[in-house]
């Protein structure tokens, strides 16, 4: 399967749900009006793009209304993916890497947001790459989650640093890093606790790795990446938004976009947050992920309109 049908599958749920208010909303050669964007409104919102987004995007097809350069209602969709597929930059969604290896990625998220799960995925992900990758299984207050994580790493053929449930994350996090120098790999993937009692507490934990990280590797982590459960819609920017509050979030895992009718979430967290959304899961295997592409992204949510 192309990554192409392999996002217009996963995003099948959402699709459904909004080409079908589409189709009804925009027949050919129905002139617009007020009535025809009232409607529109509702669509979108319905795809969980969130009230923000859908009133600015609005606006842009009121505006070019006026202006003449929409005038009918087929016309509206390509204006539509043009403008969202236009908010991100190539530069916001490429993995930032170290100039020397290994790049430190710490891999952030709550549980049930399927984080564990997309660690993996980011593992065999740069293992297709060509990359070394090695695993810290930092979240060492959940037996599963490490159980989980060493099943996964044996499936994706990568090295992995655990100990024993109730371990110190800190220390864990010290050993994967004088392993991945030792074995000079270039990617060490780091799973912290998923949980979030208190922003103080998570600020606290995160603070307490890094300076450890940091000690045998002072420019890391080179990435923060947030999980994010795409079924949650509109709650996932809220997640976002405290644990930005919390740590550097530098770019976000959207998990779970498959099993999800609120895809238009993407829209949202690109008009609420300023944080890229770089990696998109698509199902419950260790191939079901791909790189965030807005076009292809734009092109699955309004293919069949």
């Amino acid at each position: 399967m192309g990554l192409f049908d392999a996002l217009r599958k996963g995003l099948a749920k959402t699709r459904d749900k909004i080409v079908a208010g589409l189709r009804t909303v925009l027949p050919i050669g129905r002139k617009i009006d007020e009535e025809l964007l009232d409607q529109l409104t509702d669509t979108l919102l319905a795809g969980d793009m969130g009230p923000k987004a859908v009133a600015g995007l609005i606006e842009e097809v009121r505006a070019a209304w006026k202006a003449g350069q929409v005038r009918e209602a087929q016309e509206i969709v390509p204006f539509l993916k043009e403008r969202i597929a236009g908010t991100w930059s190539d530069k916001d969604r490429a993995l930032r890497l170290a100039p020397q290896p290994p790049t430190v990625i710490f891999v952030v998220g709550i549980n049930g947001s399927g984080k564990t799960t997309s660690v993996a995925k980011l593992a065999w992900y740069l293992r297709q790459q060509g990359r070394t990758v090695l695993l810290g299984a930092c979240d060492t207050f959940r037996a599963a989650a490490v159980d989980q994580l060493v099943i996964w790493a044996h499936r994706a053929d990568v090295d992995i640093v655990y100990q024993a449930t109730g371990s110190d994350p800190a220390a864990v996090a010290y050993d994967a890093c004088d392993a991945a120098i030792a074995r000079k790999v270039d990617v060490l993937l780091i799973d912290t606790a998923g949980r979030l009692h208190t922003q103080d507490h998570l600020m606290r934990e995160l603070n307490k790795i890094q300076r450890v990280v940091q000690k045998r590797l002072p420019d890391a982590p080179h990435e923060v990446l947030l999980v994010l459960d795409a079924t949650i819609g509109q709650n996932a920017i809220n997640q976002a938004k405290v644990f930005s509050q919390a740590v550097n979030v530098t770019g976000l895992f959207l998990a779970k976009l498959d099993g999800s009718a609120k895809g238009g979430i993407v829209v949202g967290i690109r008009d609420q947050l300023d944080i890229p959304v770089k990696f998109v899961g698509l199902g419950e295997t260790m191939d079901a992920i791909e790189p965030f592409d807005p076009q292809r992204f734009v092109e699955a949510l309004f293919a069949g309109v």
